[in-house]
């Protein structure tokens, strides 16, 4: 690696890792300070009092410890010079070992859980998100006067035919598909540079450059590492072009929200075979394990949500009529289902689980960890899942779902926030005790400030009452 860091002149190396609310942040250093002993040693450069939730002033010296799989040399350049990028591995100098609040460290810890119950886990994420022309939003007087607009050119708003109409964005071919030279490129990049392959990756319901790339899958580390290196590309790609790339899960009205369908699957860590595979089920091919695993997901999913549907903003998804989970109900091929097992062929080993709630503005480091805790706790407990439900539960009555026992997701962040106070011993062989005490804080602090704010709709509607 340091061959090649000469051999390529790269000037920079760049140390990424993921704060708490999944945001990716970065310090760059001059290349010729990478050594042997960086990657044992690290770099004392991060100030954890500056990220929020990490480190209170008084104790806030963190390390970052470059990941020597996650070197890549970046395709593009900041002021000339060649830049390769490490994710890191953040480090307590008080204590010496790894800090506890570290999200990758969580999901490096999950990993080794599940090793040592005899599983390999394996996720496939397909992360949805939009790229828009231009987005303004004016806070600067919240007293008297907010707004915001968002310009696309494939938008019904946008004026300039041929447009995409609402909730007809699905599989759009060239020309229509006016964002596809920025996946194409992205995921190109992805694969190329950063050795992440891609399954595919296309328009996605939506108007306004919705869009999907899926990750091959793999381990549950690399797959989160994965997920923050697409958001970071897609974004840099995007705004080469003059465009902004978006996560938020619900950034227009009247139109399907964007998700990160969660695919799972647990090997045998001795034979290496799919533990949810069973071809003697003719329901869909799914074992009993695969179906406690099912049933820990539904058990524990009023209180996932707090971790895997973050923000304020991701309860506006989570609403009927727009392809987004609301009722805890698993299923094969059912959409409208919490849990989907995908049946596209009979045989067909590679065998998963799709968990439908998260989106993209969670912490996949976080999600996918608590994500396996649920479903690890399932398998532990034998948690039956109960009947599959392969009716639209959205079409259903209320008497009807009352009678099934069907139950809903959190219709916002507070619900959540407090699912997850009374529900989390599940995540506790895998997160630290402070840190979902921390983050219960963080969430509860975040919708207190925006539950504050008057919107525009708002006013809309009772201005007049």
């Amino acid at each position: 690696m340091l061959r090649t860091v000469r051999e390529r002149d790269v000037r920079w190396i760049e140390l990424q890792f993921t704060d708490l609310e999944g945001r990716l942040r970065s310090v760059i250093l001059p290349a010729k300070r990478l050594s042997t002993e960086s990657f044992s040693r690290g770099f004392g450069k991060l100030d954890g009092s500056s990220v929020k939730g990490f480190k209170s002033i008084e104790e806030s010296d963190l390390v970052l410890v470059p990941i020597p799989e996650t070197f890549a040399i970046l395709p593009w350049s900041y002021d000339g010079g060649t830049t390769a990028r490490f994710i890191s591995k953040i480090y307590d100098t008080y204590g010496g070992g790894r800090f506890i609040k570290d999200p990758r460290y969580i999901a490096e810890r999950a990993l080794s859980l599940a090793k040592n119950e005899g599983y390999i886990p394996y996720f496939g994420p397909e992360v949805e998100f939009f790229i828009f022309d231009h987005v303004s939003v004016d806070m600067s007087r919240p007293y008297f006067s907010s707004s915001y607009k968002i310009i696309s050119c494939e938008a019904p708003w946008n004026g300039k035919a041929p447009v995409l109409r609402f909730k007809e964005g699905y599989y759009p071919a060239s020309p229509h598909d006016r964002v596809l030279k920025i996946r194409q490129e992205a995921a190109r990049i992805l694969e190329d540079y950063f050795n992440i392959p891609i399954d595919s990756h296309h328009h996605e319901v939506a108007t306004a450059g919705q869009s999907e790339i899926n990750i091959m899958f793999n381990d549950i580390v690399r797959a989160a590492d994965a997920v923050m290196t697409l958001k970071y590309v897609v974004k840099s790609v995007a705004a080469k072009y003059g465009m902004i790339a978006t996560f938020m899960p619900k950034p227009l009205y009247g139109d399907n929200g964007s998700g990160l369908h969660t695919n799972i699957s647990l090997f045998s860590t001795s034979k290496g075979e799919n533990l949810f595979y069973d071809p003697n089920d003719e329901y869909a091919e799914l074992s009993q394990l695969g179906r406690y695993f099912i049933g820990g997901l539904l058990d524990h999913a009023r209180a996932l949500a707090a971790i895997v549907a973050p923000t304020v903003n991701s309860y506006k998804r989570l609403v009927p009529g727009y392809e987004a989970p609301v009722y805890i109900v698993w299923s094969r091929a059912n959409r409208s289902a919490c849990v989907r097992v995908p049946v596209y062929h009979r045989g067909d080993k590679n065998k998963r689980v799709e968990f439908r709630s998260p989106d993209p503005s969670s912490n996949p480091y976080l999600a996918f960890s608590a994500i396996l805790a649920a479903g690890l706790d399932g398998i532990r407990r034998r948690i039956d899942p109960g009947d599959p439900i392969d009716e639209d539960v959205y079409k259903m009555s209320p008497e009807r779902r009352t009678a099934l026992g069907i139950k809903e997701l959190p219709g916002s962040l507070k619900e959540a926030i407090e699912e997850l106070e009374s529900d989390n011993e599940f995540l506790r062989p895998i997160f630290p005790k402070e840190l979902i005490e921390t983050y219960i804080d963080m969430k509860r602090k975040e919708w207190m400030e925006l539950n504050m704010y008057v919107t525009p709709a708002e006013i809309y509607k009772y201005i007049d009452i």
